[in-house]
């Protein structure tokens, strides 16, 4: 699994309820709002949205859906990045209609 990103917040650092960071394969550490998790077809996904200073105030951000596995040595949840474009956009599009219902 080349693109696992793994969860990486340090206990003793709290951040905002609803932002996580995730570190990836660089190393690269990104902070994004959780926004909701989805069942679909038996797995389970996670919709995050990029926190990115210059869109803070922006309603439109980017939007990341990524899958929820366990790790097999660790048991602890990783996100995998979804290759299948199909899937991505069917759990986009449960997302997109929860937040049509909340709305109403």
């Amino acid at each position: 699994m080349a693109d696992d990103i793994k969860n990486n917040i340090p206990e003793e650092e709290e951040l905002p309820e609803g932002i996580i960071e995730l570190t990836d394969e660089e190393g690269v550490t990104t902070q994004f709002e959780y926004l909701t998790t989805i069942d679909h077809e038996g797995n389970q996904y996670v919709v995050l949205m990029v926190l990115d200073d210059e869109e803070k105030d922006d309603e439109e951000g980017e939007v990341l859906i990524l899958q929820i596995v366990q790790d097999e040595e660790t048991g602890e949840d990783m996100y995998v990045s979804v290759d299948d474009e199909a899937v991505s956009q069917a759990v986009f599009d449960q997302f997109l209609a929860m937040m049509d219902e909340e709305d109403e």
